[in-house]
């Protein structure tokens, strides 16, 4: 059997649909899996041992879907179900296992604020998916892999965060999904042990005024290392502070202790934390720091650029003292 995964972003995203890779690999005798994906989330997938063979997207959708039709595929799986990849089911013309996105019981929670949202994880809706084929979920969690060529040496970071440190992801999609810069400085002069910044180059500026608070204790890693590089960062840390984004689901891959700061967006959409059903308790591996009370949360499937209401109170009102606390007990308490 040879199957085609379509999921052409985020980072996130994809790490959400390594449980139904994984488990597809792992259940079905003989299957080939193949995965497309945009050119620009190549790094996210290429060490993964459960996928025989990669497809990248660039613009040009006709060139992919000639080569595709070479494949003679079995099913298609498409796990991202936009107007792209039906183009690409149609002009196939095989049989197609799509994701169900929940367009409308998202829109009712965001818009109205009524929660019609199936009491079922992302990850898991991506495994049900392949249901028909006699795929279940293995209990698992997320994967990330790195490649072995790729190495973090110890003088990549300083000598006073060797002996442990907690990574704070600063960066996000969109700006209604981070913390002020100000309440960043505030969580960093709280927690206790040394602190990396983790971030893309488009995150430097914020990351030097974060860290100038105390340039020992806080190290700005942001746009010093590229995607594999700070996934090791995440897997080497203590324990992780994120918005919600990529690194976030990074770290539940790693099975690190996470707090997780929800702004625009919200655990309610089936986006929290996720973690093998093997570990302890999956709510003792992370918290989810989240303004109660809220009656414009979650504003957003994926955050936007300025809030709507104009207060931000989402971010603005997040408890630091609490985010802190935890961090600093997960940090004692992590292997």
């Amino acid at each position: 059997m040879r199957l085609l995964f379509i999921r052409f972003s985020s980072i996130g995203d994809i790490v959400f649909t390594t449980p139904a890779i994984r488990c597809a690999k792992q259940q079905l005798p003989g299957v080939q899996i193949h995965f497309l994906t945009k050119s620009s989330m190549k790094a996210v997938t290429e060490a993964n041992p459960h996928i025989d063979h990669f497809h990248y997207f660039d613009n040009n959708l006709a060139s992919i879907i000639e080569s595709l039709k070479q494949l003679n595929f079995d099913y298609i799986i498409d796990l991202h179900n936009n107007f792209r990849t039906y183009k690409i089911k149609k002009a196939l013309g095989v049989p197609a296992l799509t994701y169900k996105k929940l367009s409308v019981q998202k829109f009712l929670l965001t818009k109205l604020h009524l929660n019609f949202m199936p009491q079922r994880h992302i990850s898991e809706r991506c495994v049900d998916t392949l249901a028909s084929l006699g795929v279940v979920n293995d209990g698992k969690g997320l994967d990330y892999f790195v490649p072995d060529t790729v190495q973090l040496k110890a003088a990549s970071i300083p000598t006073a965060h060797q002996a442990g440190y907690i990574a704070l992801v600063i960066g996000a999609s969109f700006s209604t999904k981070k913390l002020p810069i100000k309440k960043l400085q505030e969580l960093c002069s709280q927690l206790k042990y040394p602190v990396i910044l983790v971030g893309g180059k488009e995150d430097v500026a914020e990351g030097e005024q974060v860290a100038k608070i105390d340039p020992v204790k806080v190290y700005n890693a942001s746009g010093k290392f590229n995607l594999h590089e700070s996934a090791l960062l995440i897997k080497n840390a203590k324990t992780v502070i994120s918005h919600d984004t990529g690194f976030l689901y990074v770290a539940c891959a790693y099975h690190k202790k996470t707090v997780a700061i929800w702004g625009a967006t919200s655990p309610a959409l089936q986006v929290a934390p996720y973690y093998p059903n093997t570990l302890e308790e999956q709510s003792e591996m992370y918290y989810n720091a989240i303004v109660p009370g809220l009656s414009c949360q979650p504003c957003s499937n994926y955050g936007t650029n300025k809030c709507p209401q104009g207060h931000f109170a989402c971010m603005q009102l997040q408890h630091i003292e609490s985010i802190a606390a935890k961090a600093n007990y997960y940090f004692t308490t992590s292997n």
